[in-house]
């Protein structure tokens, strides 16, 4: 039995200093994307960074793109627990509050949190798709899930009694998808300068007048 305790207690030690090396990594990574781009930052740097040795970068990552991605991922949903984004509080709000009103809210909290936690590495990831397979992947297959979202989002109220019978679900959730996708949180950073406290009031104002009658 105390052998067991003991060999528990050296695991649960073994998985903490991993968690702290990894999050020491991702943390050095995010900053050497943000201040070099992709192409120019090595995991040799990151391993400076960071403070570990370079293997370790390779043993815990295994490649420049798998490194990328889960300093996007951890931006996504603001922490490393293995939840998406989708299954947080916030996005079950967007999915089941009482009022039209409250749902769009809810979606526009969600996503203007997304372009404050990730929107500066949202235009680093585009950067590197047309050189990295690997991370134009993973933007595509964000793409499917956020077009998914706004069509089930839609559904949902349909179902639930909160859209006119006359309301075309279809065009809404494409336009949805066109004003709250990563492209355009993208777009409106280089074309104006947008940071989230800019797009939030924006996406806010832009979703409401996608229905006349009223949202609540």
């Amino acid at each position: 039995m105390k052998d067991q305790v003991k060999a528990d207690a050296r695991a649960e030690f073994g998985a903490a200093r991993i968690a702290r090396t990894e999050a020491l990594v991702v943390a050095a990574a995010r900053e050497l994307f943000l201040e070099h781009g992709y192409a120019a930052t090595a995991l040799t740097q990151v391993a400076r960074r960071a403070g570990v040795a370079p293997r370790t970068v390779y043993v815990r990552f295994g490649t420049k793109a798998a490194l990328f991605r889960r300093v996007i991922d951890e931006a996504l949903v603001g922490d490393a627990e293995p939840i998406e984004v989708a299954h947080r509080p916030r996005a079950q709000d967007a999915m089941t509050a009482g009022t039209l009103r409250e749902r769009l809210d809810a979606l526009v909290d969600v996503t203007a949190g997304i372009a404050d936690r990730a929107g500066a590495l949202l235009e680093v990831a585009a950067q590197a798709e047309g050189a990295e397979p690997e991370i134009a992947e993973a933007a595509q297959s964000g793409r499917r899930e956020t077009a998914l979202l706004c069509k089930e989002f839609w559904s949902r109220a349909a179902e639930d009694g909160l859209l006119e019978s006359t309301v075309d679900i279809e065009q809404l959730a494409v336009t949805t998808d066109a004003l709250l996708c990563a492209d355009t949180m993208v777009h409106l950073r280089r074309a104006n300068g947008w940071s989230a406290a800019e797009y939030g009031p924006w996406l806010r104002e832009a979703l409401r007048t996608l229905l006349h009658p009223r949202t609540s």
